[in-house]
């Protein structure tokens, strides 16, 4: 009763109750975030709310982004006494199987973010993986080392106090800068970072395949991202020698 299962979502289309339905098979406390989400996704789900007791579904009025639909769940996970919350896609891109594994990982060290490490498969655009290799370049300049190997990828439990902590220190890392900017608070915070690896699937649209990524606008907020923890760094370090 202390580890949840968070799946937030917009529109992910018949996407959810497979992921879903995969989640349950591995833990019983599973919440869904309906992030404002108009295309009937969660009705399934919450008519399978009634023969699963561990199954919620969260709704947000508007759309929020990832981070804002994260926080949302913590915030009433530590109301109801949970303290930890692994974040699966509902786009069925994580593993759902790993989540005992990822769970064990951080019941043993429940200070920690268990932060999942990417193993792509052939499937995956080589343009994306390229592109990934500048974002993991400048966390790891942010952090000092690669402490964090993996600041894109999602697939992570957190614990819920630090979590709350480092949204709480921002008002940004609602969108698709929250698994970076909330990796890089919290490590600077003080919170220890357990990487596992773990496998990452690539559906293309034929498949099933989501994505609510807008390339320009989504790429300029992930500059903003980059320019606001740099700065961040350098007054953490001016800080630091006074």
């Amino acid at each position: 009763m202390t580890h949840l299962v968070v799946i937030p979502c917009y529109n992910p289309k018949g996407a959810l109750a497979a992921t879903v339905k995969a989640a349950l098979a591995q833990w019983k406390s599973v919440w869904v975030v309906d992030d404002g989400g108009t295309d009937g996704s969660t009705q399934e789900v919450e008519r399978m709310v009634h023969s699963e007791p561990g199954l919620r579904v969260l709704r947000r009025p508007i759309n929020g982004g990832k981070g804002a639909a994260v926080l949302s769940a913590a915030l009433v996970a530590r109301a109801e006494g949970f303290t930890h919350i692994l974040v699966l896609d509902a786009d069925g891109q994580h593993p759902a199987d790993r989540i005992p594994e990822f769970m064990r990982c951080s019941q043993e060290a429940p200070s920690s973010l268990v932060a999942g490490v990417p193993v792509f498969g052939r499937e995956a655009p080589k343009l994306r993986l390229y592109g990934r290799k500048l974002s993991i370049a400048m966390v790891w300049f942010e952090l000092g080392g690669s402490v964090l190997r993996d600041p894109l990828f999602g697939f992570r439990v957190y614990p819920v106090k630090p979590l709350i902590a480092a949204m709480d220190a921002t008002c940004w890392a609602r969108r698709y800068d929250f698994d970076p900017e909330v990796a890089v608070r919290m490590a600077w915070a003080g919170t220890p970072v357990v990487n596992v690896p773990a496998e990452c699937r690539y559906f293309k649209r034929e498949q099933g395949g989501i994505s609510h990524f807008h390339y320009l606008r989504d790429n300029l907020r992930m500059v903003a991202l980059h320019v606001r923890l740099v700065t961040g760094l350098i007054l953490r370090k001016l800080k630091l020698h006074r």
